[in-house]
């Protein structure tokens, strides 16, 4: 296996962290879910800097993000599958 573009950490999570520097849009991206070492591949929709998140399908403003299994924000707008996820579209839900 190459080295994976994304790493999602759980199975229930809904996103994935960029683990490449430039992710350039259109990339057809090896992803690797940490858990269990599956693989599946996923077009990043934009340029993504490495460390931000992607979103691993189709998210409507108001869903819960998933990340290490575990609720870390949620959605002020849609983001579709693919798509950059970082602070434009995603809120902590403490305040």
């Amino acid at each position: 296996m190459s080295a994976p573009h994304l790493l999602v950490h759980d199975p229930k999570d809904n996103v994935g962290v960029v683990v490449v520097e430039n992710l350039a849009a259109g990339t057809e991206m090896l992803c690797v879910v940490t858990h269990d070492d599956r693989a599946f591949h996923l077009t990043a929709k934009d340029d993504v800097p490495i460390g931000h998140k992607i979103a691993l399908k189709d998210l409507k403003a108001g869903d819960t993000a998933m990340k290490y299994g575990e609720d870390i924000g949620r959605f002020v707008s849609d983001v579709v599958e693919g798509g950059h996820v970082h602070v434009h579209n995603l809120k902590t839900k403490r305040w």
